[in-house]
């Protein structure tokens, strides 16, 4: 019996091995395993699968990723607030909170370092739309899930934004929005 639903016999999916063997790793490794891996809640946030066709379905497969990676920083949240108490917690958060902010404070157009005008990258003005509406967020208190971060997609343009820093900016938004839970 499979895990997950899988993708038609023409269509790919998720190498199916390669998920069922991460997710028994996470299961070690939550359950405290001390011969098993370990994980952290950015780790399963960036665990990546092989493309096979009639693999497991993308979609269900993310779904369930993401609420193991909210189970992992609910955990990783406690653990810090019993050991350094709920104000680091809090104060770390809003900390990385300011650096996301800082960065976002920048002029648009030039918020993330650019590639050059032969290469691809993350069309700038979808990219600063999206800024600012996290810039909303983080001061007026306006509503974003971390699903939004988490599934944000942008168009591809020549000479656009740098990729890997936009999303090692999302990433830092989800784990802020993860703390703050």
């Amino acid at each position: 019996m499979s895990t997950f639903p899988r993708s038609s016999k023409s269509a790919p999916g998720y190498d199916a091995d390669e998920v069922d063997a991460f997710l028994q790793a996470a299961r070690r490794a939550y359950d405290g395993d001390d011969n098993g891996p370990q994980l952290t809640a950015a780790d399963i946030r960036h665990v990546a699968f092989a493309m096979t066709k009639g693999g497991y379905s993308t979609t269900h497969v993310d779904a369930a990723l993401e609420r193991l990676e909210d189970a992992f920083a609910a955990r990783e949240r406690e653990a810090v607030r019993v050991h350094k108490g709920d104000a680091t917690w809090f104060e770390e958060a809003r900390t990385t909170a300011q650096v996301v902010l800082n960065r976002l404070d920048r002029p648009m157009g030039h918020r993330f370092d650019r590639v050059s005008f032969l290469t691809l990258g993350y069309n700038r003005n979808d990219v600063d739309r999206f800024a600012n509406r996290l810039v909303k967020y983080f001061q007026d208190g306006r509503p974003m899930s971390v699903d939004e971060v988490r599934t944000v997609t942008f168009r591809e343009q020549r000479g656009g934004y740098r990729e890997v820093q936009v999303d090692l900016l999302l990433d830092s938004v989800t784990d802020v929005m993860l703390a703050v839970r």
